[in-house]
């Protein structure tokens, strides 16, 4: 115990990047565990969306949506989401919902939105787009205004 509390007093600032390492983990581990929704890899959004009739939101700019986008997509901007302007999602309210970003980090706050706003099963695509790319899976591009 002596020496941890000498490697504490004599190394002060390496002392703080610890802790402040273990509480980042430890808010990243209770943060997941308490969000609304859940995170699918590719291959289970692909089960749900196949299985369970799961519906597919795409928040990622007009633009990229055009770029390629997942089959049967909802395109919905963030901003929409925070708004609550989200009227053609209101059907599938008991349906899988699955909340797509080109990495897997914006998706999370809209899908903690959604789930505020009364749906039931919110799922976030791990790491968005960039996984999907990486399974090979298909996208559909967008000719013209969508």
């Amino acid at each position: 115990m002596q020496q941890y509390i000498e490697f504490l007093t004599g190394n002060p600032i390496l002392s703080l990047v610890w802790i402040g390492l273990v509480v980042a983990i430890i808010t990243s581990f209770v943060k997941q565990k308490t969000a609304g929704y859940q995170i699918v890899t590719p291959t289970q959004a692909t089960a749900l969306m196949n299985r369970e009739n799961g519906v597919v939101v795409d928040i990622r700019s007009r633009d990229e949506y055009r770029q390629g986008h997942i089959a049967g997509a909802h395109h919905i901007l963030p901003s929409q989401i925070k708004e609550h302007n989200f009227a053609e999602l209101e059907k599938y309210k008991a349906a899988p919902i699955i909340v797509v970003c080109k990495t897997g980090q914006t998706a999370q706050e809209s899908a903690n939105e959604l789930n505020k706003a009364g749906f039931e099963n919110v799922s976030v695509l791990k790491d968005g787009l960039i996984s999907w790319n990486e399974g090979n899976l298909p996208l559909i591009r967008s000719k013209g205004k969508k």
